[in-house]
């Protein structure tokens, strides 16, 4: 059987990886990376993701980092989650997953973490929070419109890695970072396809057992609250 072990925090990226490998119904076992002492940045952890970033999953072809990378390669080891190479559908499906990894999930980092990317000056940091959240709010709703066709790789019928993607972006940009001026603008309301396919996904079981495995309320992506203890980040 294969084995699988995910390098994890609270309401980090992890999660997507975490929710897909449920819904495979794949074993697997977590080791907590500690991000309170930048556990993360740690020579052993390098060893495993260079980037320093999480999440890393071991697998028996050996670690591999980068949110979609690990999505696409959970999709094409087990036939699952996701069109298969020569099925008509695979092209937009990549198009989508690495537009969210691309283009969404950057500016929602550039909201959580401003001074990472133009310094401590407080007036530059708002400045760049305005727009992350303008341009973060303008890549949903292209996605909400997507998943209004028919036959839509995502929020459709048949739930694929970009619907867990795209729930937990949702989730985060109604979270973080704690007292921004700017979450409500993330209502998932705001979005009705989008609200609709977080609807259903909160009701599957690997949901619930993410839930409870990190201590997460009722309803995490359409009405998100904070993990107990909240961990004050994402991604």
């Amino acid at each position: 059987m294969t084995r699988y072990l995910l390098h994890y925090a609270p309401d980090n990226a992890s999660l997507v990886i975490r929710l897909a490998m449920g819904e495979l119904g794949l074993p697997f076992e977590t080791c907590l990376v500690d991000r309170s002492v930048d556990e993360q940045k740690s020579a052993a952890y390098r060893r495993l993701n260079p980037n320093g970033l999480i999440p890393v999953l071991e697998t028996e072809d050996g670690p591999i980092f980068e949110t979609a990378g690990i999505l696409l390669w959970l999709v094409d080891q087990h036939g699952e989650l996701g069109p298969q190479i020569g099925e008509p559908e695979r092209g937009r499906f990549l198009s989508w997953l690495f537009f969210v990894s691309n283009t969404l999930h950057p500016a929602l980092r550039m909201l959580f973490y401003a001074p990472n990317y133009i310094g401590e000056d407080r007036a530059h940091q708002a400045q760049l929070t305005t727009v992350a959240s303008g341009e973060a709010a303008q890549y949903f709703s292209m996605l909400d419109r997507e998943a209004a066709r028919s036959d839509a790789v995502f929020g459709a019928g048949t739930v694929t890695v970009l619907d867990f993607y795209i729930a937990a972006c949702l989730r985060w940009a109604q979270l973080y970072p704690v007292a921004s001026p700017h979450l409500s603008r993330f209502a998932s309301q705001n979005w009705p396809n989008l609200h609709s396919m977080a609807q259903r996904l909160e009701d599957r079981p690997n949901v619930t057992a993410w839930r409870q495995a990190e201590g997460v309320a009722a309803l995490p992506f359409t009405a998100p609250d904070y993990p107990d203890p909240p961990e004050g980040s994402a991604l």
